[in-house]
């Protein structure tokens, strides 16, 4: 990993309109604004492989989208290589889509399934001036090579695949205008277990290859832990926790954080830590609590102090940042306790 900063998000917001009323066709109607991401920042260096956890709902997907372009944000600022992004998708200059790729969560929603795989991989070849028409074909079986496909899949189309080939095609048709950022939108959670591990060994190997920087997104905890270098933990669109994985892994200390990683299936039979079950679902975006947005399900919830007041960011000199009211030496403690063995 390199401290080379790529991109740069800077107090990140997306908030979408949300009609409500009985009689929502009038314009009378109310408006609610519902906070898909409220106020994230982050940095993501060259090579490096960024992690996004939580729930569905907490923000992970319209960040991704955001980073990627294909919606605008609301307020704040991306930066690539220092310099702001603009904030309309449509104003990206081409040279900067080309940087940055996204790969979806399932392929059958990007590969058109009246073009074949020649046409598919090859179009951003076209697109961004990397191939020619007599060179583009063997520029793609170059691709599905790299991704452990055969060149005679380039005559196929996406229904003579499986699932886990049409990910493949999607990976090597990411790659193929040789992006500095890609982004992954829980890239192997369409897939069966049996493939999942195939596919992130392929994107870590290409990542190693071309010094690629991925923002990875997963509700996954365990696939994140295995793949990411740092990651944030995000909840309403508000980010909890922060730091190298090995950081905000181990313990845990956020009690959401926590939460999650007691969610984790285990085939240990040594003694484990308690699973933490947090009371009913989250709450609704257009109306989240006050305080601590944590709070109304938090295991660990101090009090009124919660239920009034934003948590204070702490942060090491390493830059583990946790929003969290409960004092840092008390959440050690606390994990501590309950990472030991019952008696």
């Amino acid at each position: 990993m390199t401290s080379e900063e790529l991109i740069r998000v800077e107090n990140l917001k997306k908030y979408f309109p949300v009609r409500t009323g009985i009689l929502a066709s009038l314009r009378t109607r109310e408006t609610q604004m519902v906070k898909a991401i409220d106020d994230i920042s982050f940095s993501i260096p060259r090579g490096e492989i960024f992690g996004i956890v939580g729930e569905s709902g907490s923000g992970k997907t319209t960040t991704a989208r955001c980073v990627a372009g294909l919606i605008m944000p609301t307020a704040g600022e991306i930066r690539i290589d220092g310099r702001p992004v603009p904030a309309r998708p449509a104003a990206r200059p081409r040279t900067l889509r080309r940087r940055l790729q996204i790969v979806f969560q399932n392929p059958d929603l990007t590969l058109n399934p009246r073009r074949s795989i020649l046409q598919a991989v090859a179009r951003p070849l076209t697109l961004f001036g990397l191939a020619d028409r007599r060179s583009r074909r063997a520029a793609a079986a170059r691709l599905l090579e790299a991704v452990g496909l055969e060149a005679r899949a380039l005559d196929l189309f996406p229904a003579q695949l499986s699932g886990g080939q049409r990910q493949r095609v999607a990976i090597a048709r990411a790659f193929a205008c040789r992006p500095e950022l890609v982004v992954c939108d829980e890239p192997t959670s369409a897939l069966d277990v049996s493939v999942q591990a195939t596919v992130l060994n392929l994107l870590a190997t290409l990542q190693a290859q071309a010094r690629t920087s991925y923002l990875f997104i997963s509700h996954d905890l365990s696939v994140v832990r295995h793949v990411a270098d740092r990651v944030v933990v995000l909840y309403l669109g508000r980010i909890c926790e922060a730091g190298t994985t090995g950081e905000v892994f181990a313990p845990p200390w956020h009690p959401y954080t926590e939460a999650l990683l007691s969610a984790v299936p285990s085939l240990a039979v040594t003694p484990a830590a308690r699973e933490i079950r947090l009371e009913g679902p989250a709450s609704n975006p257009a109306a989240p609590p006050s305080g601590c947005p944590f709070h109304p399900r938090c295991p660990r919830k101090l009090g009124p102090i919660c239920e009034r007041e934003v948590p204070p960011v702490t942060t090491t000199g390493e830059g583990h940042a946790i929003a969290c009211h409960i004092p840092r030496a008390d959440l050690l403690r606390l994990q501590t306790a309950a990472a030991a063995p019952a008696p």
